[in-house]
C-alpha cells in the first residue's frame, strides 16, 4: 500500500517537473542561457529606451489597438513591457481569476475560451495568434477613473496551444500609462480596443444571438396567431355554409309543403 501511494505521489511529482524541464529548454533556445531583460535594466536610462523601442516597438505596432499612437505613447508603452515565455498546455490565466497583465502575443496561438460565468449552455472558443492580445479586462479598469485597487476579473480561460512569445504589459505599469496619456480615452482608441477585443466580440455575439431568439419567438407567436386566426375563420366559414345549407334545406321543405297542399286543394275541387 505505502509502495503504491509513493510511486502515485512520484508520477504526479514528475509532470510539474516535466513541465519545468521543457520550459527552461524553451527559455534556453530563445535567450542562449542570457537574461536580456537584466542586462537592458542594468543601462543607462536613456540607452535602456533606445534598446527597448529597438526590441519592441515594431512588435508593439502590429498590435492594432496600439498602430495609430503618438511615439511618446509608444515609447512608454515600450519602456514597461516585459518579455514572457509559455510552453504548450501552460494557463495564462482562468475565467473568474484576477487579471493581472496584458498579454501581446509575438509568436505562437493560444486557446482563450469563456463560458460568460459558468452560464448553462454557453460555450465560445477563439484562437489568439501573432498580433492579438488578451487581458483586455485590464485595459477597462485602467482607464475607468473610479476603478479601485481590487483587479478585474477575467472573463476567459486562456492556454498556449502551442510555444508562445509575448510581451506582458503589467497591472500598475498600465494604470500609469492610462493616467499620463489622455490619448487612451479617445473615442476612436476605444472603438478600435473593442472592434479587437475577443471580450467585447463575445459580448456582441451574445446581443447578436439574444436578439436574434427574441425575434425568432416573435415571428413563432406571430405564425401561430396566424394559424389559429385562419383556423377560427375556416370554422366560421363553415358554420356559415352549414347554416345556409339548412336553410336552403328548409326553403325546399317549405316548398314541397305548400306544393302539396296546393295540389290537394286542386284535387278537391
Amino acid at each position: 500500500m505505502t509502495n503504491t501511494s509513493g510511486l502515485k505521489r512520484a508520477v504526479l511529482m514528475k509532470k510539474p517537473w516535466e513541465r519545468v524541464r521543457r520550459y527552461d529548454q524553451y527559455k534556453w533556445l530563445e535567450t542562449r542561457g542570457v537574461d536580456e531583460e537584466t542586462l537592458v535594466q542594468s543601462l543607462p536610462k536613456d540607452l535602456r529606451r533606445d534598446i527597448k523601442r529597438h526590441l519592441c516597438l515594431a512588435l508593439v505596432r502590429r498590435v492594432p489597438l496600439f498602430a495609430s499612437m503618438d511615439e511618446r505613447l509608444l515609447d512608454a508603452i515600450c519602456e514597461r513591457l516585459m518579455p514572457s515565455l509559455y510552453t504548450e498546455d501552460t494557463y495564462i490565466v482562468r475565467e473568474g481569476d484576477p487579471v493581472d497583465e496584458m498579454l501581446f502575443i509575438i509568436r505562437g496561438r493560444l486557446e482563450s475560451v469563456t463560458t460568460d460565468g459558468g452560464r448553462s449552455g454557453f460555450f465560445n472558443r477563439s484562437i489568439l495568434k501573432e498580433g492579438d492580445f488578451c487581458g483586455e479586462e485590464l485595459l477597462t479598469w485602467a482607464l475607468d477613473p473610479k476603478a479601485g485597487s481590487h483587479l478585474p476579473s477575467s472573463t476567459r480561460t486562456v492556454k498556449a496551444l502551442t510555444e508562445v512569445e509575448a510581451f506582458a504589459l503589467m497591472a500598475d505599469e498600465l494604470k500609469f500609462v492610462a493616467s499620463q496619456f489622455r490619448r487612451l480615452h479617445s473615442r476612436q482608441v476605444q472603438h478600435t480596443f473593442r472592434f479587437y477585443s475577443q471580450q467585447w466580440r463575445t459580448w456582441a455575439a451574445c446581443f447578436i444571438q439574444a436578439a436574434w431568439r427574441r425575434y425568432c419567438k416573435r415571428k413563432h407567436a406571430e405564425i401561430r396567431r396566424m394559424e389559429e386566426e385562419a383556423e377560427l375563420e375556416d370554422q366560421a366559414g363553415a358554420s356559415q355554409v352549414s347554416a345556409q345549407h339548412y336553410m336552403h334545406r328548409g326553403l325546399q321543405l317549405m316548398l314541397c309543403e305548400e306544393f302539396r297542399s296546393l295540389g290537394r286543394r286542386l284535387i278537391w275541387i
